[in-house]
């Protein structure tokens, strides 16, 4: 079996940008439920889809936010896309979907933990991670754990994420730590760009390995002096980035068991109010199966 483990905050952001706007019962903006309403039958349509689950930052801001007062939060989100958030929660537990609604930790740090808690589970041949974020590209693992761009039907092995970033999966924290990550409200450590760190990386693996003198280095790099220079005085920085940058695998799933994620069917008429409620009762044909 295949186990999608979907990035709902990336489905809702996707379709707000990507669907038309659409106003619903009460007058207020649904578009990005309606398109992720679409999107998740498509999934649901596809013969192998049996286990899913779905998370969604419930709130922007994490136990990182306390790390770190310059990591992103959710000033500067339309207002129309962030009031959609609920619903789309609501839509798709009504879809018969497990929810996660991440708070303290965020919505990737729940994939990571799924992931992580039934990779290796009896009958799993693969879990796809349903998002482009290079975030969850950390938690590839051979072909068992894979990066599954639904848009693009692109997906990312171990040997993929490495062709596309430079380096393995387990690099990813450092790569982004020492490049940065602009989404995150990451700056990175000066100097370091993405060629010069996948190719260091490529030799130390981590932040923690890397010398802080390029004399000590055993690879040839230009610039080399001036990067470890750079890492040498902000070495403090690096390792903060590289924990904010690392998702975690402990979050407390409420489900425990592979089964708990299997799609029985949506709830007709939980599933029938929401359609009414945001204009699309169209969409209910498209529903393979009911509970």
């Amino acid at each position: 079996m295949r186990v999608h483990l979907i990035d709902g905050t990336y489905e809702l952001f996707r379709s707000f940008y990507g669907a038309p706007p659409a106003t619903g019962r009460d007058g207020q903006e649904v578009g990005a439920c309606r398109g992720l309403l679409r999107s998740m039958l498509a999934l649901l349509r596809e013969p192998d889809t049996t286990h899913v689950a779905i998370a969604f930052d419930h709130v922007i801001e994490s136990f990182r936010n306390q790390l770190y007062a310059g990591y992103k939060t959710g000033e500067g989100m339309d207002p129309a896309l962030w009031a959609q958030f609920p619903l789309a929660e609501q839509l798709c537990d009504a879809l018969g979907l497990v929810v996660w609604p991440m708070v303290e930790f965020e919505a990737d740090d729940a994939l990571a933990t799924a992931a992580a808690r039934w990779a290796d589970a009896q009958g799993v041949e693969q879990v796809l991670l349903c998002s482009p974020d290079k975030d969850l590209g950390q938690c590839v693992r051979g072909d068992r754990v894979v990066l599954f761009d639904r848009r693009r039907k692109e997906i990312y092995n171990a040997a993929g994420i490495e062709a596309k970033f430079g380096v393995p999966p387990a690099s990813i924290p450092d790569l982004l730590a020492l490049v940065g990550d602009s989404a995150d409200g990451i700056p990175g450590i000066p100097r370091w760009g993405m060629k010069s760190t996948a190719a260091v990386l490529q030799v130390y693996g981590h932040v923690s390995a890397i010398p802080d003198h390029d004399l000590a280095w055993s690879i040839k790099i230009r610039g080399a002096k001036g990067l470890a220079k750079s890492l040498r005085e902000q070495r403090e920085d690096a390792n903060l980035f590289r924990v904010l940058t690392t998702l975690r695998t402990d979050v407390p799933l409420e489900q425990s068991e592979l089964d708990d994620l299997r799609w029985r069917g949506a709830n007709k008429d939980a599933l029938t109010q929401i359609c009414e409620q945001i204009g699309d009762v169209a969409a209910l044909a498209r529903v393979p199966a009911w509970i």
